[in-house]
Parts: structure tokens; sequence; C-alpha cells
């Protein structure tokens, strides 16, 4: 396993002092280790790079391992780890100019969460949710729902019975529920599948490991992805056959299947969710193995067959924490924690096509940011956006954008519905639409702002693209968008 680069969880450590929690080879994980190498910055020319914030402290510190998450505004959503005013972290919006604003500073143990490693899903209502790795009732972290406005409500507070420590970002399901895991307690201690409504009422799907040796995997970071099947498809950063980490897929119903352990030598401890591409297989990236111990990008299809894409070899990055975004040109963006060309040991933003081409985008040189842990996501406008634990003006971390000259594009909430059912339509500069249609067919709507609109899915509707026509062209969404019967 590839442990060059510590993760060190303040939270985390406390709660093992205090008699809680679960480790892995008997140590817990660990994040942040100064890198102080000198670096100099890489961009190729058709890219643009730039430092849209950088955090003091006040505004938080450390967003880390998330994906920001455009609302129905327009704008970015996202968390800080710490800082903020009661140093506990924060959740915040940004617009893509740069613009932010602190909409929650959290209060920890015992009424509020603490330190949200993971980001937010924007729900079909409109608003967002979370969790916090620590806080609550009983200090082993929360799910909570925040509105667009800053209001947040605890829906659920853990007591390790039922889990502790959920560090991955949640989804919301076709049936409205959300998902997620923990990274420990559950009957073993090592981690938690769950299920929690809108309205708070959890339910524990799975509990990893209830006894050694854990075959079945133990300790997930990352969240899950629903696939179009229906199953949930997620990973173990360890156990499984070799005790280098698993994929999994688990139904609704919470059976559980492994589907591959790693064995170093195509990668080992995978940190990120996965993301199901266009041609239905599954992309995803491992901190550690591979050809050359400093991590891989890895294909993997829905029966379990595995194929790694890439091993990184440290000029090109070393140990992508996050997950990969897969473009609307098809190509996967991601970012590594650590590596990047010459003297460069700060993280780097890659591209890599389906076949396993990767090109090295952006190599940070800690004036733009370090530790880029977090992974990317294409707004609406066609351009990326990301952000860095470390670094910047303050050292506290940063938020980036980079565009790679894609063009705008809509998407849909959710991405799959009934026919009847209400379909929001986010995008960029909107107001002037003159129709939508659902692969083909057209539907009926309102423009309620510049960057949503409001459908229904139309009789005889099939799976397919959505387009909305405008006075400047037509855009249509960045997957198609599924008819469910």
């Amino acid at each position: 396993m590839n442990l060059r680069i510590s993760r060190l969880f303040p939270a985390l450590r406390q709660a093992e002092g205090n008699g809680c929690g679960c480790t892995q080879h008997g140590v817990w994980k660990s994040c942040i280790v100064l890198l102080f190498w000198a670096a100099t910055a890489v961009a190729l020319p058709a890219q643009t790079f730039t430092t849209l914030v950088n955090f003091d402290g006040t505004n938080g510190v450390g967003p880390y391992f998330e994906s920001l998450v455009q609302g129905i505004d327009g704008n970015l959503y996202g968390t800080t780890a710490y800082g903020g005013a009661n140093g506990d972290g924060t959740v915040f919006k940004v617009s893509e100019t740069g613009t932010l604003t602190t909409l929650h500073s959290f209060a920890g143990y015992p009424t509020d969460g603490q330190t949200p490693y993971g980001g937010l899903v924007l729900a079909t209502n409109g608003n967002f949710y979370g969790t916090t790795t620590a806080g609550g009732t009983s200090g082993f972290g929360t799910v909570f729902e925040i509105t667009p406005a800053g209001v947040v409500t605890t829906l659920h507070s853990f007591d390790y019975s039922d889990g502790e420590f959920p560090i991955g970002a949640l989804i919301q399901a076709t049936n409205g529920s959300l998902y997620g895991t923990t990274y420990g307690g559950g009957s073993g201690g090592n981690g938690t599948v769950f299920k929690i409504t809108l309205g708070g009422a959890l339910t524990t799907l799975y509990n990893f490991c209830p006894q050694a040796p854990c075959t079945n995997g133990q300790v997930p970071y990352a969240g899950l992805v629903q696939a179009t099947n229906g199953n949930f498809y997620g990973t173990t950063s360890a156990g499984g056959a070799n005790d280098d980490g698993t994929v999994f897929k688990i139904t609704p119903a919470g059976v559980l299947t492994i589907l591959h352990s790693f064995d170093l030598t195509d990668g080992g401890d995978p940190d990120a969710a996965l993301v199901q591409a266009t041609n239905g297989s599954f992309y995803g990236t491992t901190t550690g193995g591979g050809a050359n111990g400093y991590g891989t990008v890895f294909k993997i299809t829905a029966g379990g067959t595995l194929a790694t894409l890439h091993s990184f070899d440290f000029t090109d990055g070393e140990s992508p924490y996050a997950g990969l975004a897969q473009a609307t040109n098809g190509s996967f963006y991601g970012t590594t924690g650590a590596g990047g060309s010459g003297a460069d040991d700060f993280g780097t933003v890659f591209e890599i096509t389906p076949a396993g081409v990767l090109t090295t985008l952006h190599s940070f040189d800690a004036t733009d940011g370090e530790l880029p842990y977090g992974g990317l996501v294409q707004a609406t406008n066609g351009t990326l956006y990301g952000t860095t634990a470390q670094g910047g003006d303050n050292s506290d971390g940063t938020i980036f954008s980079l565009s790679v000259g894609l063009g705008p594009f809509v998407e849909t909430l959710p991405g799959a519905a009934a026919v009847g059912s209400e379909v929001g339509i986010l995008g960029t500069k909107l107001s002037g639409a003159t129709s939508v249609t659902f692969n083909g067919t057209p539907a009926k709507f309102s423009v309620r702002s510049a960057s949503l609109i409001i459908t229904h899915v139309p009789a005889g509707a099939t799976t397919g693209t959505v387009q909305v026509a405008l006075p400047s062209g037509t855009l249509s969404s960045n997957v198609a968008f599924r008819v469910l019967p």
C-alpha cells in the first residue's frame, strides 16, 4: 500500500483516543502532510486555469474530499472541514466568477455537526444534503440538510451502533431517499451502508466485517453511485481477499456482492466513489498500488471485470484521492493529491480518455493551491471546478476553475423519472428558451430563472437526450435522461 502521503483526521484521532472508532492495519488513515518542495505550474496552451477563492480561516479552511455541486440558482456549493466562525467547518456557495458566501458555520458537539469532509448532494427539492464526520448528539457525525439560504437541519446523529464518521458524499436515488456510507461503527465496527429519507428516517442496509477476516471489505471512505440497473456500487479502502480494498455491488435491499478485491498490482486503497460512464462501465481510482505504487485509474464492468487504465508514476501525479468526472467530450477529469511535473509535489489535474490515454493539465505549485484531494465538477457553462485542501494565499485551501474549451450544456434533476414527473433543467442563460424535448418528444415547460427550467416528462417520451432550444442554439443534456416504468 502506498503510504507516502499521510492523512490526519483530528476528529477521528480524538475519537480514537476516547476509546471509539475502528482502525485499518492498526492505525487511523491520516491527511494533511506539509510538502515543502519548490514547484513550477505547468498549463497547456488550450487551458485556462484560474484561482477563484483563497480561503482565509474566517470563511473556511480545507475543502477536503468533496466535489462542488451546482445549485438550481447556478452557483456552486461545497464544504470546508475547518474554519468558519467556530473552527468546525462551513458550508459555502460560490459564483462562477469567485464570489464566496459562507452559509453556515458548524458549532460541533452536541448540537451541531463538525468537520464535514465530504461534499453535498443537490436533491430534487432544491435543498442540499451532506454529512459531518464528527459532532451531533453522540459525537460520531451527522446527516444534515441545508437550504440555499443557509438554514441547517440535523436529520440524524450517528451513535456508533448505526455507524460513525461518514466521510463520503451522499447520493439521492431514484426512489427519492439518500444513500451513503460510514467509515466506522456498525455491528462490526468497520463501517456501514445506510439509507435515509429526506425526513431523517435512517436504515442500516449493511454492516462491514462483523468478524475477521474482512473478505467482504471494511472502512468505506467513499460514497455510492446508483447504476442504471438500480443497484448501488462502491468501494472499501481495505479488506477483501488481499486486504487492499474492494469494489462492491449492493442492492436496494442490502444484499452485498464483492466484485473485485485489489492486490496492489492492480491498485490498492480505493478511497473515491465510482462513476458510471455513458458506456455503462464504472471508472474509479486507487490511491496506491499499480505498476509504480503511486495509484491507478481503473475501469470495471457491472459483472466485475477490472482493467487498469493507468498507473501513476509521480511525474504525472500520485495518490488520486478523488473520483473522476466524465465531461461532455467523453473524457474523464480528475485530480491527484500529490506528485506532478519537475520538482512539483503538490498535486495535479488530469484528463484521461476511456481508452486510458492520460494528459496532465495542471501541476499545482502551492501558490495556486496544493493537495487537491477533492474531485472536479463540470458546471453547465462547460467549465471544470475544483478545490485544494491547502495552499493559496493563506495556505488554507482554494477554489479553482479550469476551462478546457468545452461548451455549455443542460443537466436534468433528477436524471431519471416516470412519465408525468416534474423535472428541473439546470443550465446557463436559459431565459430565452423556446422549446424543450425529451429524446425528440416535445414537453411543456416554464422558465423559472436564467438557470432553471421546470418541465414534466411528456407522454410518449423515451430514454435519451433532453434538449433546450435557445435563440443562440440548442443545448443538450450531458447524459441521457432515463424514462422509468
